[in-house]
């Protein structure tokens, strides 16, 4: 019955959003739409496993090994490199967070816009079909996502290029976030994950924030603690949002017809779990109030 009810929900609200007309969206909208979801390369994107840039299975490993082996040894001084100038380590982080800002900006709006373009129903934004396929702008924009998130490695570069790199060490979350989350992108179009689309505009979001955040303390900005706490709980507060949406989509799954990329969800929902986990130890141990009163505090996000 209360299946029922949902479904009858959901058709009365998708056939008002079709007849809404893109002639009614805000000019802002629609100029967005024109250069983040329209053109032929971004709306007629197709994932080809195996021939789509960055697609195969040999790809993705190797990226992730040799990030984790080049991580290690900088790490451990294995592989010597010479050591930017403290100026010409600030500009490059400017830059880099600056472009990954600005990128993360136009992920989060190209899949949401894309979503509401491509979606044939409010609950294609939770549950795609059996057999949809890996077709369209929010793929493309998952795409994106996917290569973005290797060209984070930068991250850990600049931590180890940097000259206070004896007090600025990495933590296992900061190297094991960025080499799980590769495999995690790379499982969204290979298996057609049915949450995709807010998983990507969530973390894209949050990944706003965090940059811009970064890109405040690279240009020397200093920002009050409870600003780098926020951040901190935002990430914490997308986690805990990912279990709510995937409590719906099961529903959905089980409720319903089946829905796409279950093996995808497996990987994410294990994932976000230990991340969740290690996020919540980070702020204990960065925030908390430790022994003698003194708190304690990590760099990493």
């Amino acid at each position: 019955m209360w299946f029922l009810l949902q479904c009858i929900f959901i058709n009365i609200i998708s056939k008002q959003l079709k007849k809404r007309r893109m002639s009614h969206w805000p000019k802002p909208v629609l100029l967005l739409r024109r250069g983040l979801v329209d053109p032929p390369a971004i709306s007629s994107f197709e994932w080809i496993q195996n021939e789509t840039v960055a697609s195969s299975l040999p790809f993705v490993t190797s990226a992730v090994a040799s990030y984790l082996s080049l991580t290690l040894l900088l790490h451990h001084g294995r592989l010597l490199v010479p050591l930017p100038s403290a100026f010409s380590l600030r500009l490059l982080s400017c830059l880099h967070n600056l472009l990954l800002l600005v990128l993360s900006a136009a992920m989060a709006a190209g899949c949401y816009l894309a979503a509401l373009s491509q979606m044939p129903s409010l609950s294609w934004l939770l549950c795609f079909p059996p057999s949809t396929p890996p077709r369209g702008p929010v793929f493309f924009w998952a795409h994106v996502f996917y290569l973005s998130k290797i060209y984070e490695f930068l991250d850990t570069a600049l931590i180890l290029l940097s000259a206070d790199r004896g007090r600025r060490r990495l933590s296992f979350l900061h190297v094991y976030h960025h080499a799980v989350v590769v495999v995690m992108s790379y499982l969204w179009l290979a298996t057609r994950q049915s949450l995709l689309p807010v998983a990507l505009v969530t973390n894209a979001t949050v990944h706003v924030a965090m940059y811009g955040y970064y890109l405040s303390a690279s240009l020397g900005w200093r920002w009050s603690r409870r600003w780098k706490r926020a951040v901190t709980r935002l990430q914490i507060a997308q986690f805990v949002f990912s279990f709510v949406a995937s409590v719906c989509f099961l529903w959905l799954h089980v409720a319903g017809k089946g829905c796409e990329g279950m093996k995808g969800w497996v990987f994410n929902a294990v994932f976000n779990a230990s991340l969740l986990a290690l996020f919540l130890d980070f702020h204990s141990a960065s925030y908390d109030v430790g022994d003698g009163g003194v708190r304690k505090e990590k760099r990493e996000l």
